[in-house]
C-alpha cells in the first residue's frame, strides 16, 4: 500500500515539472528584452494659413435719428405703431395746425394786398415820368411816386417770404421720419404740449440694416502685425483682407460676412487701444443694437506656417512648451519650441521645428528621451469614436 502511494506521488511530481518546463519554454519574453513601445506621430508640414484675430465689441445702429418738434403746440395724434419699421418721410406726429394755418392765410392776404397796390402805383409812376419830361409836374411829385413803387415792390418780396415761412411752419406741424428704420416707443401721448427744439425727443428711429460693429484692438497687436507684414512673415490677402466674420454671444457664427470700414488713428489713453468699425448686413434683423459680439478680423496670410496638434505639446515646470520628436532611427528627442498662437485644435509653431520632422501625438507617456520607439501615423478620431477627439485635448494615458 505504501509502495503504491509512493509511485503515484512520483508520477505527479514528474508531470508537474514537465508542465512548468513547457510553460517556460513557450513564453518568448521570459528573461528577454521588453517590447518596443508604439507611438502615433504626425509629420510637420508647412502650409498656407490665413491668420485671424478675435476682437470683442458691441453692435450699434447704422443711423440714429431722434424726432424733435421744430414748432410748438399740442400733440393731436400719433401716426405710427411703436416698434415697427417706417420709411423716410412717413408722418409720425400731428401738432395742432390751426394757428399755423391762420398765419399762412394772414401772410397770403398781406401779399395779395401788396400785389394789388403794385398795379396802380406802377401806372402812376409811368404817367408822372411822362409829365415830368414835359415839365407838367414837379420833380418832387415824380420822386414820391417812384419811392412808393419801390416800397410796394419791397412789400411784395417781404410778403412772399412771410408766406413761405408760414407754409414751412404749417408743414412742420406734421412731424415726419427723417430716416428709414425701426422706431421705438413714443415718449409723448396725445394732448402733450411740445416746444420747438426741445431737448427731449418724441421718439427715436434706428436703421438696423446694415449694422455697425465697433471693436477695439491693442496697439501692441497693431505694431506686431505691421512688423510681420514689413518682414514678410505675413502677406496681404487681397480683397479678402477687409472681410470680417462675426461670432455671436452664444458662440454661433453669424451667417453673413462684414467689411472693415475704417481703423481709427487715435489711441485711447486709458486702454491703449484703437477703435475699429465694421459694417455687417442685417436683412433678417438678427443683430440688435448693444449686442456683445466677437469679430474675427483677418491679419494676413502665412505661407510657411507650421502647425502641430495641441496634444503633441507639453509643458516643463516653468511653463515653456515642449514636444517629443522621433528621428529617422526611431530615437525620441525632447525639443523646446516656440508657439505663436492656437489655430483651431493646433498650435502655430514659430521656432524649434522644421518641415519633415515627426512629433509624437499619442503614446508620449510610453516614450522617454533617448528611447527607441515604433512610429505609426496618427489617425484623428471622430466624435462618434470613444476616446479623445481631434480637438487637441490630450488623451489620458497615451
Amino acid at each position: 500500500m505504501k509502495k503504491n502511494c509512493y509511485v503515484h506521488l512520483t508520477i505527479a511530481t514528474v508531470f508537474l515539472i514537465t508542465i512548468l518546463t513547457l510553460g517556460g519554454c513557450g513564453n518568448p519574453t521570459a528573461g528577454g528584452a521588453p517590447p518596443v513601445p508604439e507611438v502615433a506621430v504626425v509629420s510637420v508640414e508647412s502650409g498656407i494659413v490665413t491668420m485671424t484675430t478675435e476682437l470683442p465689441g458691441r453692435t450699434s445702429a447704422y443711423r440714429i435719428a431722434e424726432v424733435r418738434p421744430q414748432v410748438g403746440g399740442i400733440i393731436q395724434k400719433r401716426l405710427f405703431t411703436e416698434g415697427t419699421d417706417i420709411k423716410a418721410g412717413q408722418p409720425l406726429f400731428q401738432i395742432d395746425p390751426a394757428l399755423y394755418a391762420a398765419s399762412l392765410a394772414n401772410a397770403e392776404a398781406a401779399l395779395a394786398r401788396s400785389e394789388a397796390q403794385l398795379s396802380s402805383i406802377s401806372l402812376k409812376e409811368r404817367r408822372l415820368k411822362e409829365l415830368l419830361a414835359e415839365r407838367a409836374v414837379s420833380q418832387q411829385d415824380y420822386d414820391d411816386a417812384a419811392a412808393a413803387l419801390k416800397q410796394v415792390q419791397a412789400d411784395i418780396q417781404y410778403g412772399r417770404a412771410t408766406v413761405e415761412t408760414a407754409r414751412i411752419h404749417l408743414r412742420y406741424a406734421t412731424l415726419t421720419a427723417p430716416i428709414s428704420g425701426r422706431i421705438g416707443r413714443s415718449n409723448v401721448t396725445e394732448g402733450a404740449l411740445v416746444t420747438a427744439q426741445q431737448p427731449s425727443s418724441l421718439a427715436t428711429i434706428q436703421m438696423l440694416d446694415p449694422m455697425y460693429v465697433d471693436v477695439t484692438q491693442s496697439t501692441t497687436d497693431i505694431l506686431r502685425l505691421r512688423r510681420q507684414l514689413q518682414e514678410g512673415q505675413l502677406d496681404q490677402n487681397g480683397k479678402n483682407q477687409q472681410k470680417v466674420r462675426l461670432l455671436l454671444d452664444d458662440g454661433t457664427e453669424y451667417p453673413l460676412t462684414g467689411t472693415l470700414q475704417f481703423r481709427d488713428v487715435t489711441v485711447d489713453p486709458s486702454t491703449g487701444s484703437v477703435a475699429l468699425r465694421i459694417v455687417f448686413p442685417n436683412p433678417k434683423g438678427i443683430l440688435l443694437p448693444g449686442m456683445f459680439v466677437r469679430a474675427v478680423v483677418q491679419e494676413g496670410v502665412n505661407k510657411q506656417a507650421l502647425l502641430i496638434p495641441q496634444q503633441a505639446v507639453s509643458r516643463d515646470p516653468k511653463g515653456d512648451p515642449l514636444t517629443l520628436v522621433v528621428d529617422q532611427d526611431g530615437k525620441v528627442e525632447q525639443r523646446a519650441i516656440t508657439l505663436e498662437r492656437a489655430i483651431g485644435d493646433a498650435w502655430l509653431v514659430s521656432s524649434g521645428l522644421v518641415p519633415g520632422e515627426r512629433v509624437i501625438v499619442e503614446g508620449a507617456l510610453r516614450a522617454r528621451p533617448g528611447a527607441t520607439v515604433k512610429a505609426v501615423p496618427f489617425k484623428a478620431r471622430t466624435k462618434n469614436q470613444d476616446g479623445p477627439s481631434a480637438s487637441g485635448k490630450p488623451s489620458g494615458g497615451a
